[in-house]
């Protein structure tokens, strides 16, 4: 079997096997590369990025506690946010400083924890607002059918074939604010692919999910993989990153702490530090089991004197 029939999972993992498990770790083919980059709110520091590669073709997961700094991250990267200073390159572009909606039509794109549909507007109309380059936007030109109508049609067919593989296709012409929080996940993902991009951002697409569709959405994120996508995701169940990540991305306070494969970093202490705090396990001092014992019995009698 060569290289290019092997299935992308494997390609990916195999891609990934010889990389040292350190932060800023250089990878053997990024799409993404990261350099410097930092994003201050007056004396908090939000984002300290000083060095990260993304592998071509991999699952990535972002991970780290509450604050980390991860949406923020994702923001900058995409467009929505301007960092302080920095540089990163997609596919070799430079996108530093470029606005979203120029982010999205180089071919990477990303959705956002509160999805973005457009309640008023129905399924298929948000699917269609996805498509680029249309030929229809301008004034003039919306008033010559001709000039737009085949690829109007065109991407009215790709949407559904989308909301097909999605299963929406039967909400169409519902409007997207009747959509379930997973459906409109769901909805948000498909309309991302109306772009046809090479790499997606997905910033917590499990979040308030109903367990009936997150293995749904579970199997989405793989497929993307299986396309030739790579993608990148913040995720806080960690149940889902050892599912379906090739590499793991830890942040804390801004900075990457570790990077490595999701077993790897599950027995990294620094991120159990990180996540749980740097002394969870640390044994008590002499006078620090006296004082919890008398703060126990204390408790204890109080409990007692309540019942009777």
């Amino acid at each position: 079997m060569s290289v290019a029939d092997r299935p992308a999972a494997a390609s990916a993992v195999e891609a990934l096997g010889g990389v040292d498990r350190r932060p800023g770790v250089p990878k053997p083919d990024p799409i993404l590369t990261v350099d410097g980059v930092h994003r201050r709110f007056g004396g908090l520091t939000a984002v300290n990025v000083d060095h990260l590669e993304v592998q071509r073709g991999s699952i990535t997961a972002l991970i780290g506690p509450n604050g980390a700094g991860k949406t923020t991250f994702f923001n900058l990267l995409t467009g929505f946010d301007k960092p302080d200073s920095g540089i990163w390159t997609f596919d070799g572009e430079d996108m530093a400083g470029m606005p979203a909606h120029k982010v999205a039509r180089t071919g990477m794109v990303r959705t956002f924890q509160l999805t973005k549909s457009l309640a008023r507007l129905s399924v298929m109309e948000n699917m269609k607002l996805g498509a680029t380059g249309q030929r229809g936007e301008g004034f003039g030109r919306a008033l010559l059918p001709p000039l737009w109508l085949g690829q109007e049609r065109a991407n009215e067919a790709r949407a559904l074939e989308l909301l097909t593989r999605f299963k929406l296709d039967t909400k169409r012409d519902d409007f997207a604010g009747t959509l379930s929080g997973g459906q409109r996940k769901l909805l948000e993902m498909a309309r991302a692919l109306m772009v046809q991009p090479r790499l997606v951002m997905l910033d917590e697409p499990m979040a308030g999910v109903n367990p009936a569709l997150t293995q749904s959405l579970l199997g989405h994120v793989k497929g993307l993989r299986e396309e030739g996508m790579t993608v990148v995701f913040v995720e806080h169940d960690m149940d889902v990153v050892y599912d379906i990540s090739d590499w793991v991305v830890v942040m804390a306070e801004g900075r990457i702490i570790a990077e490595g494969p999701p077993a790897a970093i599950g027995a990294n202490q620094e991120v159990i530090d990180a996540y749980l705090g740097a002394h969870h396990d640390a044994p008590l001092t002499f006078e620090e089991e006296e004082r919890q014992l008398a703060e126990d019995h204390a408790r204890a009698r109080a409990e007692g004197e309540g019942r009777t």
